[in-house]
């Protein structure tokens, strides 16, 4: 029972740290744009409203976070004279 499993954890550490820091975005889905996002924004949402927007994401095939980014980016465009 004192034996260690030899089993990786959900949080186990990379063999080779370097070769895993310098690796490629594992998910290719999103858009080549995202590495821009830099920030990170809060807000506050009613628990409702919150579930509201996860079954919209996911009825969409879609995380949260890209959906509320589309949305943002129609709803504020980018100034053409404004760097980003």
């Amino acid at each position: 029972m004192s034996e260690r499993s030899t089993r990786r954890g959900f949080a186990s550490r990379p063999g080779d740290a370097e070769n895993w820091i310098k690796a490629p975005e594992a998910n290719a889905r999103r858009s080549e744009d995202t590495s821009a996002f830099s920030a990170r924004l809060t807000i506050d949402v009613t628990p409702a409203l919150r579930g509201r927007i996860k079954v919209a994401a996911f009825r969409r095939g879609i995380t949260v976070a890209d959906m509320l980014r589309d949305l943002l980016s129609r709803e504020f465009p980018a100034d053409p004279g404004e760097s980003s």
